[in-house]
C-alpha cells in the first residue's frame, strides 16, 4: 500500500469517528466493526481489507480485552501514514476515541439506572438491547466473512459455521474442540 498523507483534520476525523462509535458499542467495540470497515477501508482508504481483517484477527487471538483491535487499526493507519510516531498517534486516537465517551457515559448512567432500576422504562430499555446486540454482532460477522473473499456461494464454510454455532448453543462441548476441528478442516483444504 502506498503511504497515505493525513492532515490534522484527518486525525481529528479519525478520533471523532471512533468517539461517535463509542456511544454505539452496545455489544462491545466489535459490534461497530462494520462501520469501522466502511469508514477506514471503503470511505477513507486508510486501510486495506486484509489489514482490517488482520487487525481484528490478531487482536482477538491475543490475550486481553477485545477492544484492542481498535488500537491495532489505529496503529496500522498510522503506519500507513508514516512511521512509528504516527502509528502511536493512530493507536492513541482510536483507542482513546472508542474508550473515553462510552466509559464516561456508562459511569454516569450506571449510577442513575441503579437508583431507578424499578422503573418500567429502565427495565424495558435493558430488555430491548438484546436483539440490537445480536444484530450488530451478526453484521460484524458478515463483514468479516465477506471481505476476505468468502462468497455466499462457498456453502461448505457457511455450513461449518452454522453447525459450529448450533453445537455451541445446544451442547456443553468446549469451544477449543471446535476451533481445533476447524483448524484441521482448513488444513486439509476442505474449506
Amino acid at each position: 500500500m502506498n503511504p497515505i498523507v493525513l492532515q490534522a483534520a484527518d486525525w481529528l476525523s479519525l478520533f471523532a469517528h471512533y468517539a461517535a462509535l463509542s456511544l454505539l458499542c452496545v455489544g462491545g467495540a466489535i459490534s461497530t466493526a462494520p462501520d469501522m470497515h466502511r469508514f477506514l477501508v471503503e470511505e477513507k482508504a486508510w486501510l486495506t481489507d486484509p489489514q482490517f481483517s488482520a487487525s481484528i484477527a490478531i487482536a482477538q487471538a491475543a490475550p486481553g480485552p477485545n477492544v484492542l483491535f481498535t488500537a491495532l487499526m489505529g496503529w496500522n493507519v498510522g503506519l500507513n501514514a508514516g512511521g512509528l510516531w504516527t502509528a502511536l498517534l493512530g493507536l492513541l486516537l482510536c483507542l482513546g476515541g472508542i474508550m473515553l465517551p462510552s466509559s464516561v457515559l456508562v459511569y454516569f448512567t450506571a449510577h442513575w439506572s441503579h437508583r431507578n432500576r424499578d422503573l418500567r422504562a429502565v427495565r424495558a430499555f435493558k430488555q430491548g438491547f438484546g436483539p440490537l446486540v445480536i444484530a450488530l454482532l451478526l453484521s460484524t460477522g458478515w463483514i468479516l466473512a465477506t471481505s476476505n473473499g468468502y462468497a455466499v456461494k462457498n456453502w461448505p464454510a457457511w455450513l461449518l459455521t452454522f453447525v459450529s454455532a448450533v453445537i455451541v448453543w445446544r451442547t456443553r462441548l468446549h469451544l477449543l474442540w471446535l476451533l481445533g476441528a476447524g483448524a484441521i478442516v482448513g488444513w486439509m483444504g476442505w474449506i
